[in-house]
């Protein structure tokens, strides 16, 4: 076969037979194929290909960014309006004298002539209740009052020395203005509500002389969040609420920790109680582990410096030793003191011969008597005594005439809920050999506190003073 070059022009062969001068038509094209029985086709969904593994990750994560920015922006909008409301109270006149008048109101109930009533209705009316329970806990005697049964017999609950707290953002919630006619002239009525000025308040024109009690919010919660629904204000309510509840607790009881812990027996909060140490050694400070600043010409802002980075907030200066709180007292102190040599600072060190000193082993109920009745010595005694028994004032734990430890006293006030009854020492004498009116349990107490000294060398009164 001969070679053919790759470019060469030959004939095409074909089998089409061309007709000469014939016109062309236009083909037509096939008709479509029948269509099958309707049962017989799928849905083009369930043919659709199922989206990627890459399509559902990110649309998880817009959904996680989305939740979590919501989060965010109501948190963030809750904690501006309590710093509006914190900045509210450090600031305004008519917010401080409220609150001041309202815990007055509270406190006064003391003495036990009358309780705090709360009411509200709707969302205020849950957190009524739950101040309710928060009042009670520290031992502020309190009931919740339903307004709309309050109108139905329930009124009958309301003393005419009782404080009643209102709730309502408005101020002029209907259920509460109908409740105004009806009570006593001489309860006293706080409006805990959105307005911070009276003349703005319904419920406050109604009833002149009502102590007002501030709980705006910065912004309303339409604008917030695209809804009214409360929650800024709720918030905000509740955190006011809770500033009255403490701060009436802490003018009413020595130790609030004491009476909350004796009010709750149950849960984790009683388990925790139920397992306080049983001896002053168990809760104080070992004196291994305070700092000591050997320096002589140690400065107070050597103290505070020292202060701060030890584990124990405590700090000694050989025999001395600063405690906690006397330590935070320099931080309002301004430079001068923080200049001065430490030993020169009023209050800041407590000398050996200033401490109370008490065995180690002595327990924490007994050892909270002793406070309580050099407290009470420390009133009535003579000018010659320098006895003091402040809740900064500091005990020095002792094991074998050596100190192991130190407590302030108002630490140890915190660690016993019940208000125990001290007899004076010099009557717990009286009882000695005698057969009645427990004088043996008197003379046992006693002779336990005759182990237990006020004081390094110090001389010993009243039978172990």
């Amino acid at each position: 076969m001969a070679d053919r070059r790759p470019f060469d022009h030959r004939p095409i062969q074909t089998s089409a037979v061309l007709v000469l001068g014939s016109s062309r038509t236009k083909t037509s094209p096939p008709s479509s194929p029948p269509s099958p029985p309707e049962e017989l086709c799928e849905p083009l969904e369930s043919l659709s290909l199922p989206p990627s593994g890459n399509d559902q990750a990110e649309e998880e994560r817009r959904k996680t960014s989305t939740r979590l920015r919501a989060a965010v922006h109501v948190l963030n909008t809750e904690a501006l309006a309590l710093r509006a409301v914190t900045r509210l109270y450090e600031t305004d006149p008519i917010a401080r004298d409220g609150f001041n008048r309202t815990v007055a109101a509270v406190t006064r109930h003391g003495n036990g002539q009358g309780k705090v009533v709360i009411t509200g209705v709707g969302k205020s009316g849950h957190i009524a209740n739950k101040l309710t329970a928060t009042f009670n806990s520290l031992s502020i005697p309190t009931v919740f009052l339903n307004p709309l049964d309050a109108l139905h017999g329930d009124l009958g609950i309301v003393g005419q020395h009782d404080t009643l707290l209102f709730i309502t953002f408005s101020g002029k919630t209907s259920e509460l203005m109908g409740l105004i006619p009806h009570l006593h002239r001489s309860s006293t009525l706080v409006i805990l509500t959105g307005h911070t000025r009276s003349d703005t308040c319904d419920l406050i024109q109604a009833r002149p002389g009502t102590v007002l009690l501030p709980a705006p919010v910065h912004e309303s919660e339409t604008s917030s969040f695209g809804v009214s629904a409360p929650t800024t204000s709720t918030t905000v309510a509740l955190a006011v609420g809770d500033a009255v509840a403490i701060a009436a607790a802490e003018e009413l009881h020595p130790s609030v920790a004491g009476v909350f812990a004796r009010n709750h027996p149950g849960g984790a909060i009683g388990a925790a109680f139920r397992q306080k140490p049983g001896t002053i050694k168990e809760i104080a400070v070992a004196w291994s582990e305070i700092p000591d600043i050997v320096e002589h010409d140690s400065i107070g802002a050597d103290v505070l410096r020292a202060g701060f980075d030890s584990t124990t907030k405590w700090v000694r200066n050989g025999d001395c030793v600063a405690s906690p709180s006397r330590i935070r007292r320099l931080c309002g102190s301004g430079s001068g003191d923080l200049n001065r040599r430490a030993g020169e600072i009023p209050s800041l060190m407590v000398s050996r011969d200033k401490m109370l000193s008490i065995s180690a082993g002595t327990s924490v109920r007994r050892a909270l008597e002793f406070v309580r009745n050099v407290r009470g010595m420390a009133v009535t005694a003579d000018e010659e005594n320098d006895t003091t028994c402040d809740a900064d004032s500091v005990l020095a734990v002792l094991e074998m005439g050596e100190i192991v430890g130190v407590v302030e006293v108002g630490d140890l006030l915190g660690k016993i809920p019940d208000k125990i009854p001290l007899p004076l020492m010099s009557g717990a004498l009286t009882h000695r050999g005698s057969g009645g009116g427990g004088g043996g349990e008197d003379w046992a107490l006693m002779h336990e506190m005759s182990q237990i000294d006020i004081g390094a060398g110090r001389s010993r009164r009243h039978g172990g003073y």
